[in-house]
């Protein structure tokens, strides 16, 4: 899949890494639209294609008081509004077959979590919306398994298929980016780094999640270097109070500078 392929985005800059970024979960249209403007406004002076990111719901909590969302199609309407006032593609999650059709309404991008990824019911109702597929590699994958989740979207009759890694969990309660799994994984379709969710320390004591946002640069300068083709990043303007992922998202005040040194990077790579 080319990233030129995804609606409403801009690739003025083909050479460039893409960003999907954004909030874990959509919270409220007025958080949504502060994070999506600042976003755009940093991307769109560095160049960078950039993909709205925000859950509709969250499944996958570790306690049942978690917090799960403001109402599916509340927060859907919100990301619709967030694509048509920026004119930018949006993406979210899903976790249910019947999420697939319901999302594929709102939003250009449909995204399966990495604990479903093997899920085929799932993978192939979302195929099936002809939507853009990114396939999250499961922890518990290899790179070089990735082809078969890859290969079940083209079968469906449906080419546009990203892959991203997150991290893989060779312990109990952390997770480690194997970067050679990058280049294997690009010759299934385009290759996304998920930052953020690979700092997530999951199966604490207290059941929730913790993280280590310290090492979020890290991470991402040795995609760029990797030649990775995106970066995920979650973001948002006061992490400790957000209600999914706080531990381990990027505050919103150190993302433009992140990506200043990451786009210098990648001209360098690309240079050479």
């Amino acid at each position: 899949m080319n990233i030129k392929d995804i609606p409403k985005i801009n690739h003025s800059n083909s050479n460039n890494f893409f960003l999907l970024a954004g909030p874990c979960a959509i919270e409220g249209e007025d958080m949504a639209m502060h994070i999506a403007e600042k976003i755009m406004e940093i991307t769109h002076k560095l160049e960078i294609p950039f993909i709205f990111k925000g859950s509709f719901k969250k499944a996958n909590r570790s306690r049942i008081d978690s917090f799960t969302g403001i109402g599916d199609e509340k927060a859907l309407e919100i990301l619709q509004k967030v694509s048509e006032k920026f004119q930018i593609p949006t993406v979210t999650d899903i976790h249910k077959e019947e999420d697939a059709d319901l999302a594929a309404k709102y939003v250009d991008v449909l995204q399966i979590p990495a604990f479903l990824v093997r899920q085929t019911d799932l993978v192939v109702a979302a195929a099936k919306t002809n939507k853009v597929i990114n396939l999250k590699k499961g922890q518990f994958m290899s790179p070089e398994s990735m082809q078969h989740a890859a290969q079940k979207v083209k079968d469906s009759g449906n080419d546009n298929v990203m892959i991203t890694d997150r991290g893989t969990m060779f312990g109990y309660q952390d997770l480690v980016v194997d970067f050679r799994g990058i280049p294997t994984m690009k010759k299934f379709g385009s290759t996304v780094l998920d930052v953020t969710h690979s700092l997530q320390q999951p199966n604490q004591s207290s059941g929730v999640t913790g993280g280590r946002p310290e090492m979020i640069e890290t991470i991402a300068r040795a995609g760029i270097v990797n030649n990775v083709d995106g970066l995920f990043i979650e973001t948002h303007f006061n992490p400790r109070e957000a209600k999914s992922d706080s531990a381990n998202m990027l505050d919103l005040s150190l993302l433009e500078g992140l990506l200043t040194r990451l786009v210098k990077i990648r001209k360098t790579i690309n240079s050479f």
